[in-house]
């Protein structure tokens, strides 16, 4: 048997990408050269590591076992390229993160520091609901995912990183006086805006709304923060966001908290991973950086929503 790490590498984005002409695309080949990799590869087998039915390539179990192998011989291949880097005070290599949309204002400040310490690493970040993030995740097409609702149908380590608060906001030229608002009932009461479904701020509300027997006004449903923000500052309705995506909007006085009982609602905001995945050098470097720099970040560009 004599195959090259290039052919192991070249099997192993097929099979992450379930596609040939992807995986030359990610590899910057051409897909007849990708093809050719992936026959010399096959050669060297008596069992089939992949088979297309009609024109979807499909990876046998066999295929699977191999990638396991082949993957975990690219991720030591990588830690001696990691090493070494680290030995000359380099990193480089490509990080894969999906965030929730309001994670958008999260994982930035924490990529910060990291990519200007390592500025050879190429990012990948997908901003999405939370979705397409899991499936991101499901799939292995990331390394981590941010959220604050983690899937119970994958096995998965967990790294929290910061708290994340979520208000009932309404525009500050709404007229409701909030000295009358005593209990959840204002609920019964207000216009209110939803994200859509597969939203992990529209869930944490509906767990809220159905522990409280609370039956809400929904006045209309929006596909971003940043369409409900302006929603709510026009006062078509109120809504809960999380506190992170309307600082500027409270600094501007475009928008007022609502004091009600019960909120603020709290949850943790969370790097994800399979637990089957191997991480690359990149990965664990980002993960170590997260672990010893979070209560920093956070004092620096998080600790005002103490305040609140």
């Amino acid at each position: 048997m004599n195959f090259t790490l290039h052919q192991l590498k070249v099997f192993s984005v097929i099979v992450q990408k379930k596609s040939i002409t992807k995986a030359a695309e990610e590899l910057n080949m051409t897909q007849p050269a990708a093809s050719i990799q992936l026959k010399n590869f096959q050669d060297q087998f008596d069992i089939p590591l992949t088979e297309v039915i009609g024109r979807q390539l499909y990876v046998t179990n066999f295929g699977s076992e191999i990638y396991n192998i082949a993957e975990s011989i690219l991720n030591q291949v990588g830690t001696i390229d990691y090493k070494t880097q680290a030995f000359k005070g380099l990193l480089s290599g490509k990080l894969r993160i999906s965030v929730v949309s309001t994670g958008n204002y999260v994982m930035p400040y924490f990529l910060n520091g990291f990519l200007k310490q390592h500025p050879q690493i190429d990012l990948v970040l997908d901003v999405s609901n939370k979705t397409n993030v899991i499936k991101d995740l499901e799939q292995n097409e990331v390394d981590f995912s941010l959220v604050t609702i983690s899937p119970k149908h994958l096995d998965l380590h967990e790294e929290p990183i910061m708290i994340n608060k979520l208000h009932l906001v309404a525009a500050s030229s709404n007229s409701l006086n909030i000295k009358s608002i005593e209990d959840k009932s204002i609920f019964n009461r207000i216009p209110l805006i939803y994200r859509e479904e597969g939203s992990g701020t529209r869930f944490t509300m509906q767990e809220f709304f159905a522990e409280q027997h609370i039956q809400p006004k929904i006045k209309l449903e929006l596909t971003t923060n940043e369409a409900i923000k302006q929603a709510v500052v026009a006062d078509i309705g109120m809504s809960i966001v999380s506190l992170l995506s309307i600082k500027n909007e409270l600094s501007q006085n475009e928008l007022k908290i609502i004091p009600v009982k019960g909120l603020p609602l709290e949850s943790q905001w969370k790097l994800i991973w399979l637990k089957k995945k191997n991480l690359s050098p990149v990965a664990l470097a980002f993960l170590d950086y997260v672990k010893q720099e979070k209560d920093k970040v956070y004092n620096k560009f998080f600790k005002w929503m103490e305040q609140y």
